[in-house]
C-alpha cells in the first residue's frame, strides 16, 4: 500500500520556503555572510560555521561531524569558490540525512501486509500531537484511505474530544472509553475496532508523557504491547511527535521515547515559529530515526512529508519545483 501519490507541488515549496523562514535567516544567511569574498576555506570560517550550527541547535557532535565531512570535501574537490562551497556544504548534509535512514516520500510504503496498518503516536504534552494526528488522518483520507483515530490521551482535559472533533472535520471513524479509561485498553479496541471494520489504518493517540517519569513510560511500554495482542505485529509505526522549538529538550525526548517505545518515526513541529530548525539534522543525525513529517505552519495542509532534498534546497535558497 502506497503513501502519498503527489510528490512536490508548487503549493507545498512556497509553504516550506515560508516555514523555513526563520532557520534560513538564523544558519544559511549567516553562512552566506560567513564565507563572502573567501578563497579557500580556512580555520576562521570552520570556527563561523561551528558557531553558526551550534546556535541553530544542529548539536555539537553533529556539528563537528559536518565540519569534518565539508573539510574531507574540500580537500578532494579542490574549492575554489563561494558558490562551490554553498554547493558542498548542501550536497554533504543531504547525504548525512540520506545515511540515517531519512527516506523520502515517494519510496515510503506504510505497509505492504495485513490490514489495518497501526500508527502508535507518542510525544510530550504541548508539541502539537494531537493536532499532528489529525492533519496526518487529513492527508490519509485525502489519499482514499479508511481510518480510525483512538483517543488513548484520557487523562488531559478536553484531549478525547478534541481528537474526536479532528475526526468528524476529516470523516473519518473514531473510538474512545472516554476520561480517564484505561489507555491500553482504549489502543486495543481501536485497533479491534479497525479489523473488525476492515479499515486500512489506526491511528491511536497517548497521553502528553512527561519523558522524566519512569512509570508513565512504562505504561506506554503497556500500551504498545496491547496493541500487539489485538493485531500480530503491531504497532507498525511508532511515532513521535516533537516540537522543533524546544531544541536540545527534543533530543532528551527524542532518546527517553526511544528507549520506552522503540520509536520508529519522527514528526518535527512547529518548525514556522523557530529560528532553531537545525535540530532536525542533529535528531536525524543523533539517532537515526526516520524524520516521517515536518510542521510548517497551522493549516491542515502544513504537516508535510520530510523530503530531504526539499527541506535543504528550501534552506539554502533553492527550490525544486520550477
Amino acid at each position: 500500500m502506497s503513501f502519498f501519490k503527489k510528490f512536490f507541488t508548487k503549493e507545498k515549496e512556497e509553504d516550506l520556503d515560508k516555514g523555513l523562514e526563520k532557520t534560513k535567516t538564523n544558519i544559511f544567511s549567516k553562512i552566506t555572510k560567513a564565507v563572502a569574498g573567501k578563497s579557500t576555506v580556512d580555520e576562521e570560517f570552520l570556527d563561523e560555521l561551528e558557531e553558526i550550527l551550534v546556535s541553530a541547535d544542529v548539536g555539537l557532535d553533529t556539528t563537528i561531524k559536518i565540519i569534518d565531512r565539508l573539510e574531507e570535501r574540500v580537500s578532494r574537490d579542490k574549492y575554489i569558490n563561494t558558490s562551490e562551497l554553498n554547493s558542498i556544504l548542501k550536497d554533504e548534509i543531504i547525504q548525512l540525512l540520506a545515511e540515517n535512514n531519512t527516506i523520502d516520500l515517494e519510496d515510503y510504503k506504510i505497509t505492504s501486509g495485513e490490514k489495518p496498518h497501526v500508527v502508535l503516536v507518542v510525544g510530550v504534552n504541548g508539541v502539537g500531537k494531537t493536532t499532528t494526528i489529525g492533519k496526518l488522518a487529513h492527508q490519509y483520507k485525502k489519499e482514499g484511505y479508511s481510518l480510525v483515530l483512538g483517543a488513548g490521551d484520557t487523562f488531559r482535559a478536553a484531549a478525547v474530544e478534541q481528537l474526536e472533533i479532528w475526526s468528524e472535520r476529516v470523516g473519518c471513524d473514531f473510538y474512545s472509553k472516554g476520561m480517564n479509561a484505561d489507555p491500553a485498553a482504549v489502543a486495543y479496541e481501536t485497533v479491534k475496532h479497525a479489523v473488525d471494520n476492515k479499515l486500512d489504518i489506526a491511528i491511536v493517540d497517548t497521553a502528553g508523557r512527561l519523558h522524566t517519569k519512569i512509570n508513565l513510560m512504562r505504561e506506554l511500554s503497556k500500551i504498545k504491547k496491547s496493541v500487539g495482542k489485538a493485531l500480530d505485529g503491531a504497532p507498525h509505526e511508532v511515532l513521535l511527535v516533537l516540537d522543533a522549538s524546544t531544541g536540545q529538550n527534543a533530543f532528551e525526548q527524542c532518546s527517553k521515547f526511544s528507549e520506552a517505545t522503540e520509536v520508529s518515526a519522527l514528526a518535527m513541529t512547529k518548525l514556522d515559529g523557530t529560528a532553531k530548525g537545525g535540530v532536525v539534522l542533529g535528531i536525524s543525525d543523533q539517532f537515526k530515526i526516520p524524520i516521517r513529517y515536518i510542521g510548517v505552519g497551522e493549516g491542515i495542509e502544513h504537516l508535510q512529508i520530510f523530503n530531504k532534498r526539499a527541506f535543504v534546497d528550501s534552506l539554502f535558497g533553492q527550490n525544486l519545483v520550477p
